[in-house]
């Protein structure tokens, strides 16, 4: 059929898609992969954290929140702010520096790179050769106008900002250190490398420079010259210095030629103690330990964090004119979370995090999102996620920089992750903050390995060193059968059912009180008795036998467990009838949890397929038979090509006649390639993909009736009519299924989605949606339409006889292959009064579609995720308003809008802070992180003479005996 152009239509349907579609990343929900550099600003109270990618991000009050990403594909070793300012500088691994500031746009702020001293600028600096120009440690100087850079070959160099302009004059050389520095010192070794730049709190011109050998210098900047002390007046200042030997060292000075230390500590004894960047515990017993030390008076914790410590900071509590500062919190980045501590609540309780939680701290295997979450539900979600939080500190969240401008969620949405330990996390995803609400374990249904008397949080009473276990993230599963595949939640009703790697599926209730009871489980046997199958996975988990004490929350009342227990595939959730359909790779079933009983249990496992019967564990053996296939797909490839070729000349030149002929009026549709059916022999053909359940037409049209709908890998459509008895006989009566429709794709390509449209064209409403007021009621007076959705095409059928009515090939234009699909509702942004139905889609390509209903045609495309990114398109999930959300790494979720009406994103403001310009009165707290780079694994930090914080990943010895410790951070006290 000739399709014409009406040019008046079309330029009006662009200008409706223009109001209904827009693709837009929006934000990135978790925790940063990689991180390598923290910093802190006290003035703008704004957290800043470097990636090993070349990301730095910047997050101050929940909403908060900047991005930036370095041209350059190099890691972020130091960030720095400038002091009272909204810029930062931030050093790469290649020695690259580079300027940022937050600049005002329409009312908002931007984060913007407007400076770079790329490595080569180095050469240009007074000091040869380059390698002796690597920069080690950054100093921003409280005047905001100079960086002191201190270098690997020992120099340091002082630099003008944002032109990183050298000031040759102000340079500090080894030759004007070493000049005054005693020969005897000097002939024993090099200085080394500058380990550390602090600033004297109360004198700007004075800054402490700590060599890698252990020297400390404290150079004037106005006199250019080092004093004879380590250390300041008669007067009570002091110079705090740590060391690599796990000592920390107080210092005072009783005259100007006279130094002395007043005090050396070494925490943990003179043991044998592991390398600085490998433990700092002794090598022994906690080589393998992530530890920050907190001493307060006689009491003396040690801060057992679950990965690597990058970096650490301490805020504090006082006005900024006074330099003897409360600490308030102790906030350490580690490799996989940021965890905050409370040091002015007794037992130094967690705070919790607002944004920056670790969606990863047990792997994510599968994810799902309901929109519009009524209040009644969202509260009890919130109750019981109250109760699981008591442990944490009732402090706010202490790092409270910018204002977020961003207006209020319009609806309450909810995004729920399941992970590898058999946990199911509840997200607030109404905003740009993903927030904690509530967690689920599944593990209590079942007997695993794990140990219910394993506390790990508390150390034993006694116990040297007194460790403390603190952070979430645990990556480890006791049970790997636990896995959760697929989640289901029915809003109105509260009702959860969620499936496990191992056949499981759980049925679970809203429940406000803590309640003990018994789980009854019902096994279904998907193989139907058929002989000659062995399976070869892994087995079931068993159910406890005995009553379970269950938290308030949602908990279990009936566990299905599919025979084999294979992964659960496919799971969907009915609870106006009370019903649930599952799906593995074997067949799929219904199970009516009102009555705990089977009501359908259909096998579609291939009698050739063996290899379904193996498990996710065991196929290695797959790997043959699958090349095997590959080459059988060629060989035929190959014969069907030949045969075309004959008489090809003939055939073309007739073919090309008939084309001119028609070029001048007709819209030439895309070329199109051969699609080779594929064999009922492939694998996993019977492995069950989708589930639908719909009230609508199967018999004939003038009777509507239950019915679910099964699509498997293979390409096969099962339609069950389903007789549900009346709600006064609902308890007694049996639920029945009967086999009414079958439809068997040509290219047997796998069905990915099902969706009825009713009489209007439009999906049909949720379970219980029209019963609360939420959605029109479908039309049943129309005929209704079947919409299949294949890797390959979309087709559309009409109801009740499931003749073919039309259908948009995807695969035969550009290649591509569907992965996932969901239904939208796109309101348009010039009018509230209109909006469109449509069909989300996410090809392997990473490309998103949008498809319009109900006469599929292609609406827009966008490119979202890289082809590459395999990982990332299988955990892309869509939201009933356009939206979406895909991982980005473990850790992180990507989110993006296809909706112009429904967008989250990050809008706020920075402003420069308020900072007085008395001379004599001087930053207490440096902007930036207590620690000086990423490579600094020990910082001490002394704000009164009863506080010490000590990262304790150090080799401790004695301070005294041997003279070859080095300086690995200085700091000024706050006096």
């Amino acid at each position: 059929m000739k399709r014409f152009r009406r040019h008046g239509q079309e330029s009006q349907r662009d200008r409706l898609k223009q109001e209904l579609f827009a693709f837009n990343k929006t934000v990135e929900h978790g925790f940063p992969h990689q991180p390598s550099a923290l910093g802190y600003s006290p003035s703008l109270k704004l957290l800043a954290i470097g990636t090993r990618s070349g990301a730095i991000k910047l997050y101050g009050s929940p909403g908060v929140e900047f991005m930036g990403l370095h041209d350059e594909n190099a890691a972020v070793t130091q960030v720095h702010f400038m002091p009272h300012q909204v810029e930062l500088v931030t050093l790469l691994d290649d020695n690259s520096l580079h300027m940022w500031t937050l600049r005002g746009h329409n009312g908002l702020s931007e984060l913007l790179e407007i400076g770079l001293m790329p490595p080569f600028s180095f050469l240009l600096l007074s000091v040869p050769p380059p390698s002796v120009t690597r920069v080690t440690a950054v100093l921003a100087h409280s005047s905001g106008e100079l960086l002191l850079l201190g270098t690997e070959g020992g120099h340091v160099f002082v630099v003008e900002v944002p032109g990183f302009r050298e000031l040759e004059e102000r340079n500090i050389s080894l030759d004007q250190v070493s000049s005054s520095i005693p020969d005897d010192y000097i002939g024993r070794r090099n200085l080394e490398h500058v380990e550390a730049l602090q600033e004297n709190p109360v004198d700007p011109d004075q800054v402490i420079i700590g060599y890698g050998r252990g020297l400390m210098v404290i150079w004037d900047l106005e006199k250019k010259l080092q004093l004879e002390s380590v250390c300041w007046t008669e007067d009570g200042k002091y110079i705090l210095s740590s060391h690599s030997d796990g000592s920390y060292c107080r210092w005072m000075v009783g005259g100007q030629d006279m130094n002395e230390e007043e005090k050396s500590d070494i925490p943990y004894g003179h043991f044998p103690y592991d390398v600085i960047h490998r433990g700092g515990m002794p090598r022994a017993s906690y080589g393998d330990r992530h530890c920050i030390t907190v001493i307060h008076g006689k009491t003396h914790v040690a801060l057992d964090f679950t990965s690597r410590i990058i970096d650490f900071f301490v805020i504090r509590d006082g006005p900024q004119q006074e330099h003897c500062f409360n600490p308030s919190a102790l906030v350490v980045l580690v490799e996989e979370e940021l965890v905050v501590i409370d040091l002015q609540t007794e037992g130094w309780p967690i705070i919790q995090t607002p944004y920056l939680v670790p969606l990863h701290s047990s792997a994510i295997t599968c994810s799902h999102h309901v929109s519009t979450i009524p209040l009644k539900l969202w509260e009890r979600i919130l109750a019981a996620g109250k109760h699981q939080n008591a442990h944490y500190s009732k402090k706010p969240w202490p790092i409270t920089g910018g204002q977020n401008l961003a207006p209020d969620p319009p609806q309450r949405d909810l995004l729920l992750t399941g992970h590898e330990d058999g946990t199911v996390r509840f997200w607030d995803a109404s905003g740009v903050c993903l927030y904690p609400m509530y967690k689920l374990s599944t593990a209590g249904v079942f007997h695993t390995d794990a140990d219910p008397n394993d506390n790990m949080n508390q150390g034993t009473e006694g116990e040297w060193p007194p460790f403390r276990k603190v952070g979430c993230f645990d990556p480890y599963s006791d049970d790997p059968r636990l896995g959760i595949q697929k989640i289901h939640l029915c809003k109105y009703s509260g009702y959860l059912t969620v499936a496990g790697t191992a056949g499981q599926i759980l049925m679970l209730e809203l429940n406000d009180e803590a309640a003990e009871q018994t789980v009854e489980a019902k096994v279904v046997d998907l193989l139907q008795g058929q002989e000659g199958f062995r399976w070869k996975g892994h087995t079931q988990l068993d159910i406890q036998e005995d009553p379970v004490m269950f938290p308030a929350g949602f908990q279990p009342f009936a566990v299905v467990q599919c025979q084999p227990p294979a992964v659960v595939t496919a799971l969907t959730l009915h609870s106006e009838w009370k019903l649930i359909a599952f799906g593995t790779s074997h067949g799929f079933g219904l199970y009516d949890y009102q009555q705990k009983n089977s009501v359908l249990i259909k096998c579609t496992l291939n009698p050739s397929d063996q290899l379904a019967m193996e498990g996710p564990l065991s196929r290695v053996k797959s790997i043959k038979k699958s090349l095997r296939q590959s080459f059988r797909r060629i060989r035929r490839s190959r014969v069907s090509l030949r045969k075309q070729h004959v008489n090809t000349a003939t055939k073309l030149q007739e073919a090309n006649a008939r084309l001119e002929a028609e070029l001048a009026e007709m819209e030439l549709a895309p070329v199109q390639r051969k699609i080779e059916a594929r064999s009922s022999d492939d694998s996993f053909t019977g492995l069950v993909r989708t589930l639908y359940f719909a009230d609508t037409f199967l018999s004939d049209s003038s009777h509507n009736t239950p019915s679910l709908w099964a699509g498997t890998n293979g390409g096969c459509v099962f339609a069950y009519m389903l007789r549900l008895p009346s709600v006064e006989h609902r308890a007694d009566e049996p639920v029945t299924a009967q086999l009414s429709k079958e439809i068997q794709l040509m290219h047997r390509a796998p069905v990915v989605g099902i969706v009825v449209l009713d009489g209007h064209g439009a999906p049909l409403p949720e379970p219980l949606e029209v019963a609360h007021d939420l959605a029109r009621a479908p039309d049943m007076q129309g005929s209704h339409h079947l919409l299949v959705v294949s890797e390959e095409q979309f087709k559309v059928f009409t109801l009740p006889k499931v003749s073919a009515k039309m259908k948009l090939k995807l695969t035969a234009v550009d290649g591509s292959r569907v992965r996932r699909v969901g239904m939208a509702w796109f309101g348009s942004s010039r009018t509230e009064d209109y909006g469109e139905s449509g069909l989300l889609v996410l090809t392997n390509q990473g490309d998103v579609h949008v498809v319009s209903l109900p006469h599929v045609k292609m609406q827009v495309q966008y490119p979202c995720i890289r082809r590459e990114d395999v990982s990332g398109i299988a955990s892309c999930v869509f939201t009933k308003h356009g939206q979406g959300f895909y991982l980005i790494s473990p850790s992180e979720f990507e989110r993006f809008s296809l909706s112009t009406r429904c967008v989250v994103e990050p809008r706020c403001l920075v402003e420069a802070p308020l900072h007085s310009g008395c001379s004599n009165q001087h930053q207490s707290q440096p902007d930036g992180a207590s620690s000086t780079h990423r490579y600094i694994n020990l910082e001490v930090s002394l704000f009164s003479s009863c506080w010490c914080l000590l990262n304790t990943k150090v080799c401790c010895r004695d301070f005294n005996a041997d003279p070859v410790e080095g300086i690995i951070n200085i700091r000024w006290t706050s006096h």
